[in-house]
C-alpha cells in the first residue's frame, strides 16, 4: 500500500509517479517515449491522473504500454482515487458547462449539421475545439464544403427507380454505401466507448471503418467491438520517427485482421489549429501550475499528438512498408494530380484525395477540385486504381457528385465524432448514418440511378468548379 504523501514526493523527471485506477505507477522510464511528450505527464506527476487519462485512453492500454514492474501497488484509500484526480491540466479536457436540458431526441436530428450543433453544445469545450478546428483562417475547411455546392446535378427522368441499391465494394470488400469512416483521433473525448461505439455502429450499418493511428481505444478492443463476423477494418498509419515502431505496429494490425493500410502523408508537420491552441492557452492561463515559461509555445491537443510523427517520409518508404506487410496500401492525403500519378507509379492500390479536412495547411485546394485535375490531366487513372476523397461531405448529393466525377467512395470523419457526443454513442452514429443513407437513396433515385455503377459524369455539371483548375500541368 502506497500513501498519497509518498506519491506526491515523486513529481519530477528524475522520479515520476502517478496514480491510475487506484494503483501507483512509476513511469519515469516511459516519459520520453510517451507519444504526447513528457510534459503532458509531468504536469500530473505525483498526482492522481485517472480522470485525465480516462478521458482519452482505455484502461487496457496500461497493460500494453507499461511493464508489470512499473506498478508499485495500490494506493492508500484507492476507492476514492478516481474521484480525487486533478481537476484540470493543460492537456485536459475542460468539462462542459452543466445544461438543465437533456440532449434532443435522436429522431429530431434530420441532417448532419444538426449533429454538429448538438456536439458544440454538449462536448467539453476543448474537445469541441480539437474536433472542429481547421488550420489558420479555416479557408480550406470552408472551401471543402463549398466545392460541392459549385457542382450541379443533371438528373435523368422517366426511369424506374423504385428500388435503389447503394451497396458497393472498397478494395474488394463489400460496403452498404460508398461511404467509409475516416480515421479520426481521440473519439473517446466524445463518448466513453469512443472508436468502439463507432465500430459497433459501422458493423450494424454495413460500413468499413479506417482505424486511426491515434485512436483512444486499443485496436484490439475496436475490432472486438464489431457486430458482424465479416466486418471490415482498415488501418491508418502515420510513420513514426522510430520506424521500427511503425513496423511492429504494421505486423500487429495485420495479425489482428485489418484488410488494408492507409498511409497518411498530408501532415509531415502539424498545421496551426488556432481554435485548439487558443483553448489550450485559456486552460493553462487558469492554472498557476500551467504558466508558460518565457518563449514557450502553446500547443493544443493536435500538436501534442504529432510529436512522434516523422517529417522524413518519402516515396521510398513504401519499400519497407511493403516488406513489412502484405496488405494493400492506400496513400491518404493526395492533393495534386502529379502526386496521384506518382502514387499509381509506386504501386498504391488506392489514393485518398484529402487535405486533412482543412486541418493541416490552409488555402489548399478542395479534394473535389483535385479529382477534376485527375479527370483532365490523368484520366487514365480512373478505373486503374481506386480513388477516394474526404473533407466537407455532409449530404447525400455530395456523395452522388463525387461518384459521378470518378470517386470510388468517400469518407467522413467529424460527423462520426459529433454523432457520438451528448451521450448518444452507438445509437447516435447509427442515426447519423441512417440520415446519410436516406439522402443518398433519395438523390440516386432523383438523378436517375438505381445502382452506384449507374452514377455517371453526365449526371453533373462541374463547369463552375472547373474554372478553378490549374493550367499547365506537366506529367
Amino acid at each position: 500500500m502506497v500513501t498519497r504523501n509518498e506519491v506526491a514526493k515523486h513529481a519530477s523527471r528524475a522520479s515520476c509517479w502517478v496514480i491510475l485506477y487506484g494503483r501507483v505507477y512509476d513511469i519515469t522510464e516511459f516519459l520520453d517515449s510517451h507519444p504526447g511528450g513528457a510534459d503532458v505527464i509531468l504536469r500530473l506527476a505525483g498526482q492522481d491522473a485517472t480522470e485525465e487519462y480516462d478521458l482519452v485512453h482505455s484502461p487496457a492500454l496500461l497493460e500494453q504500454t507499461l511493464p508489470e514492474s512499473s506498478c508499485l501497488g495500490p494506493v492508500e484509500d484507492s476507492a476514492s482515487s478516481s474521484s480525487e484526480s486533478s481537476e484540470s491540466s493543460p492537456n485536459s479536457v475542460a468539462k462542459p458547462a452543466k445544461t438543465p436540458d437533456e440532449p434532443p431526441p435522436l429522431h429530431t436530428l434530420i441532417n448532419l449539421d444538426d449533429f454538429e450543433r448538438v456536439a458544440q453544445r454538449y462536448l467539453p469545450p476543448n474537445a469541441w475545439a480539437y474536433y472542429r478546428s481547421g488550420a489558420d483562417d479555416e479557408i480550406t475547411k470552408r472551401l471543402n464544403r463549398q466545392a460541392y455546392q459549385r457542382v450541379l446535378l443533371r438528373s435523368r427522368v422517366m426511369r424506374n427507380v423504385e428500388r435503389v441499391d447503394t451497396s458497393t465494394t472498397i478494395l474488394g470488400h463489400r460496403s452498404s454505401m460508398p461511404l467509409f469512416v475516416c480515421p479520426a483521433a481521440l473519439a473517446k473525448l466524445a463518448h466513453r466507448r469512443g472508436e468502439c461505439a463507432i465500430a459497433a455502429a459501422a458493423g450494424a450499418e454495413g460500413l468499413i471503418q479506417v482505424i486511426s493511428n491515434s485512436s483512444s481505444m486499443p485496436v484490439e478492443e475496436i475490432i472486438q467491438a464489431r457486430t458482424r463476423d465479416d466486418q471490415t477494418f482498415f488501418f491508418q498509419l502515420y510513420v513514426n520517427t522510430d520506424v521500427e515502431k511503425s513496423k511492429t505496429l504494421l505486423r500487429k494490425v495485420e495479425r489482428l485482421g485489418v484488410k488494408a493500410i492507409w498511409v497518411t502523408v498530408d501532415s509531415p508537420v502539424m498545421g496551426k489549429r488556432e481554435a485548439d491552441e487558443r483553448m489550450k492557452a485559456r486552460i493553462q492561463s487558469s492554472e498557476q501550475s500551467g504558466v508558460l515559461k518565457e518563449g514557450q509555445q502553446v500547443q493544443g491537443i493536435a500538436r501534442t499528438l504529432s510529436r512522434m510523427l516523422s517529417a522524413r517520409v518519402t516515396w521510398d518508404d513504401l519499400g519497407w512498408i511493403r516488406e513489412t506487410t502484405s496488405l494493400p496500401i492506400v496513400i491518404k492525403g493526395i492533393q495534386s494530380v502529379e502526386d496521384a500519378v506518382l502514387a499509381y507509379e509506386n504501386g498504391a492500390q488506392g489514393i485518398v484525395l484529402s487535405n486533412h479536412g482543412g486541418r493541416s495547411q490552409d488555402t489548399t485546394q478542395p479534394p473535389l477540385l483535385t479529382l477534376l485535375e485527375i479527370r483532365k490531366f490523368a484520366p487514365f487513372l480512373l478505373g486503374r486504381m481506386e480513388i477516394y476523397l474526404d473533407g466537407g461531405i455532409r449530404r447525400g448529393t455530395d456523395i452522388v457528385k463525387a461518384l459521378a466525377l470518378g470517386a470510388t467512395a468517400v469518407g467522413m470523419g467529424r460527423p462520426f465524432l459529433y454523432s457520438l457526443s451528448a451521450g448518444y454513442g452507438e445509437a447516435g452514429v447509427r442515426r447519423m448514418i441512417g440520415v446519410v443513407r436516406q439522402e443518398l437513396e433519395t438523390n440516386m433515385a432523383l438523378v436517375g440511378a438505381t445502382r452506384v455503377s449507374e452514377i455517371v459524369p453526365q449526371m453533373v455539371n462541374a463547369k463552375p468548379l472547373e474554372r478553378d483548375l490549374v493550367d499547365g500541368v506537366k506529367l
